[in-house]
């Protein structure tokens, strides 16, 4: 991605307060002293055999980039990839799911743009707003910082297992809930405990966006593996070698230093390519308890504090011991 990002042209304009240089999840434009649109957009094919429950996980996943930099989607377009042979009744479904989600968040669907493509393909366009000062972004993160995920990991792997046909559509059931809850909740309870720093868990896995915070924030990080949250089945699935090729693809790109004693199955959780996965979240120590009780309250009952920020600029480590 590095290599292709260094095509696009720096832009200099003090109203653009987060672009791609930072790899962050959605593109920040002020417009008001206290207003700044947030721009985002992303699209999948499908990982689901159901084609409403595909429209509802792509609308939240599309969300989430938003809640990511602790907006309010405000609009969204629909973007649509069809292939003639099948029926647009299930096109219908896809967006009927897409609704239902995008209603859940308050936000409208005011149209889009379709093309014919061989394969299906489905996700959205989506504008939000926040106040400039109150943005949650990859580069503030500081050493001491305590690290929280808000849902647990898995769902790439369990996705190419019903692929596979080594689960069913109701081994899916757990993964499906969490990529449909929307990351609304976690988000405006990390800003109100006065975080800074967080970024959604999606394609690049846990760590490839954790180094994605590390490297904006010049800090590195540790994290503590047996603190993870799994999906019922995601582990045994990666013991059978039923990993996708964007996990794999992330345990070799990723820069981490393993503990010795983090075992393969332990680094391809870590690594899993997410759909419409949690926030994980960079907050000061004191702070850190009082934002734990608040999403386990509510938006994230399984929220979890997973590692630390560190002072080591640029170096992740993976530890393989439970801290306190």
């Amino acid at each position: 991605m590095s290599q292709v990002l260094r095509h696009v042209p720096q832009i200099v304009d003090p109203n653009v307060l987060v672009d791609a240089a930072t790899r962050d999840d959605a593109a920040v434009y002020r417009i008001a002293p206290d207003r700044a649109l947030i721009v985002t957009v992303d699209f999948f094919t499908p990982i689901v055999d159901d084609a409403a429950t595909w429209g509802r996980i792509a609308a939240a996943n599309a969300l989430s980039d938003v809640y990511a930099m602790g907006g309010r989607p405000i609009l969204a377009l629909n973007l649509v990839g069809w292939p003639r042979a099948l029926p647009m009744e299930l096109l219908g479904e896809v967006l009927a799911g897409a609704q239902a989600i995008a209603s859940e968040a308050g936000c409208l669907i005011l149209g889009g743009h379709s093309i014919d493509d061989p394969e299906p393909k489905f996700g959205m366009v989506v504008v939000g707003e926040a106040h400039p000062d109150r943005l949650l972004t990859n580069a503030g993160a500081k050493p001491g910082d305590v690290l929280i995920l808000t849902k647990p990991l898995g769902t790439g792997i369990l996705a190419t297992g019903l692929k596979r046909g080594l689960i069913s559509e109701a081994d899916m059931a757990e993964a499906v809930r969490q990529m449909t809850t929307l990351n609304r909740g976690s988000a405006e309870a990390a800003v109100a405990h006065g975080a800074t720093t967080a970024t959604d868990v999606t394609g690049f896995g846990l760590m490839g966006h954790l180094s994605n915070i590390v490297n904006a924030s010049g800090v590195g990080a540790r994290i503590e593996i047996p603190r993870l949250m799994i999906l019922p089945g995601a582990a045994e699935l990666a013991l059978q070698g039923v990993v996708p090729g964007g996990t794999q693809r992330n345990l070799e790109t990723v820069l981490v230093q393993w503990g010795d004693d983090i075992s393969t199955v332990e680094r391809l959780l870590a690594s899993d390519a997410q759909t419409s996965g949690g926030l994980l979240i960079a907050i000061a120590e004191d702070r850190a308890d009082g934002l734990i009780a608040a999403l386990r309250r509510g938006p994230a009952p399984t929220a979890q504090s997973v590692g630390v920020v560190t002072a080591e600029p640029g170096v992740i480590r993976a530890d393989g011991r439970r801290g306190g």
